[in-house]
């Protein structure tokens, strides 16, 4: 069994501030929030997890966010720029790839449109929108990274911030 747990990056400075897309940072709403669903994850997982990240600095702070939270070493994370760039189905496996097939549990931390487009196609019953530090976790009844396929996940959990948040 292997399960991907997809979190979306928490809320981000606006784009409008003079930085490049790249560099935006969390505001501390974002970083409040990431803590609290780092928490609320943290119910749901007891395993073992590897987690690669997006090197957009807004991902990457929302993956140290978790880290702590989950008891995951800073220096464990994996940066992969395939979560930035071109984050598709295609290169899923690429990115799997890079977390080996004795991790069972892997959490990847990036973007929308690409985050809700692959978790629903992932989805045998399809997958609602992930909002901004959304953690969506799909089970695959299989034993290797390479023998996940569109439609064969279940979804077992997708955790919203709440709204008032």
């Amino acid at each position: 069994m292997k399960k991907l747990i997809f979190v979306r990056h928490g809320k981000a400075e606006d784009p409008s501030s003079g930085i490049s897309d790249y560099e935006r940072s969390l505001t501390l709403k974002g970083k409040i929030i990431s803590r609290v669903m780092g928490k609320k994850l943290r119910q749901m997982e007891k395993s073992p997890l590897t987690i690669i990240s997006s090197p957009a600095f807004r991902a990457i702070e929302t993956a140290l966010i978790f880290a702590l939270e989950l008891g995951v070493e800073p220096d464990k994370i994996i940066l992969n720029s395939n979560l930035y760039y071109k984050m598709n189905l295609r290169y899923l496996q690429e990115i799997l790839a890079h977390a080996g097939d004795n991790s069972d549990t892997v959490i990847i931390f990036g973007h929308n449109p690409s985050f809700s487009e692959i978790t629903n196609s992932l989805c045998s019953g399809g997958c609602d929108f992930m909002a901004k530090t959304s953690v969506a976790g799909i089970s695959f009844d299989v034993m290797k990274w390479p023998e996940i396929r569109q439609k064969s996940g279940k979804l077992e959990y997708l955790l919203k911030p709440d709204k008032e948040s």
